[in-house]
């Protein structure tokens, strides 16, 4: 998918990505690296930059770009129990810093992931993480038992209640404590640690991610889309299909993310988090560690940049070098004083 972007600020980010990549490798010349290696619970990662699910595909469709098997883990696009279309067209809009989309969580289903596209993350030796999406509790609980037969590749399971296409009586599980934590305890038969991906569009952050963690989430996952609306001046109607407007991710969200990562670990400093939002440089990786996140997730940079994940891995590295940070869990909940 083409995704030009013309913000100036994005552009900056990405050019900078790749001025990080040729000073890491002259930096690592008379140096010793920094241990990069972090955890999410008990899921250990040989660095913390992943892949944002929903950005990267269903299996290796970064392959070619990057070394999958050099990243923290890839997190794929969500899947439902059975096949989904998601949204008609038109259902992505570029905006002046990052992307509004209502793609609709389009796939085929968690037995088709098992047997035709996992297979190609595990050939490219990737770690894996799969997400996984329902329209109530019974959906999440079918597609977390089919996932529990997947190979060890696959590592922990996201759940995705903050996705607002398709939840039953149109409310998000994720502005829920009780909705939350009945879609936590049905992906608990997945048999793996369970991720609960939360929305920042709530009251009490804090008390949603305790919900998620008491209802056996092992990590919370934030953020995930904030809702926005663009309309066509033409038509004078809302430009994407369905209406509605969608999420709008990228740069846009970055400082939103760090203030969810950030007010929940103040509150549960025990609880694992994984910080998404606006992800594009070393920097903004490492703002969402000191917020208090254990590793971080790269998204809407890659439409732009599909290199953009090995980027913020490699930046994240030259930043900890030039900081004399010799191991990046030393960054984790740093803000917090």
């Amino acid at each position: 998918m083409a995704f030009a972007v013309t913000s100036s600020h994005f552009r900056y980010e990405l050019r900078y990505g790749d001025v990080v990549s040729r000073r890491h490798r002259r930096a690592r010349v008379g140096a010793d690296a920094p241990d990069l290696r972090t955890s999410v619970g008990s899921v250990e990662l040989r660095n913390p930059v992943m892949t944002a699910s929903g950005t990267a595909g269903h299996a290796d469709e970064l392959g070619r770009y990057v070394d999958l098997s050099a990243l923290g883990a890839v997190v794929v696009k969500s899947l439902a129990a059975t096949a989904w279309p998601g949204n008609p067209p038109p259902r992505v809009h570029e905006t002046p810093a990052g992307m509004l989309n209502s793609v609709g969580l389009q796939g085929g289903g968690v037995e088709h992931w098992l047997e035709s596209e996992l297979p190609r993350l595990i050939e490219a030796g990737a770690t894996v993480v799969a997400s996984i999406w329902g329209t109530d509790p019974e959906g999440y609980a079918k597609a977390a038992a089919t996932l529990a037969s997947a190979a060890p590749s696959v590592v922990a399971v996201e759940v995705n209640v903050s996705c607002p296409n398709h939840h039953a009586g149109g409310k998000m599980f994720a502005h829920s404590p009780s909705l939350t934590a009945e879609a936590v305890e049905a992906s608990t038969a997945c048999g793996r640690p369970v991720w609960c991906k939360l929305s920042p569009n709530v009251a009490d952050l804090p008390e949603i991610a305790a919900a998620a963690w008491e209802a056996g989430a092992a990590a919370v996952t934030l953020i995930n889309t904030v809702p926005g609306l663009v309309i066509d001046l033409e038509s004078r109607q809302p430009l994407l299909a369905r209406g509605k407007g969608g999420g709008l991710s990228g740069p846009a969200i970055h400082p939103i993310a760090v203030r969810a990562v950030y007010d929940v670990h103040a509150a549960l400093p025990e609880l694992p988090i994984v910080g998404v939002g606006g992800v594009a440089k070393g920097e903004d990786a490492v703002e969402l560690l000191l917020a208090g996140a254990s590793a971080v997730q790269v998204g809407t940079a890659t439409f732009v940049n599909p290199r953009a994940v090995l980027a913020v891995l490699q930046g994240l590295e030259d930043w900890c070098t030039r900081h004399g940070v010799c191991e990046v869990r030393e960054l984790i909940g740093g803000a917090h004083g």
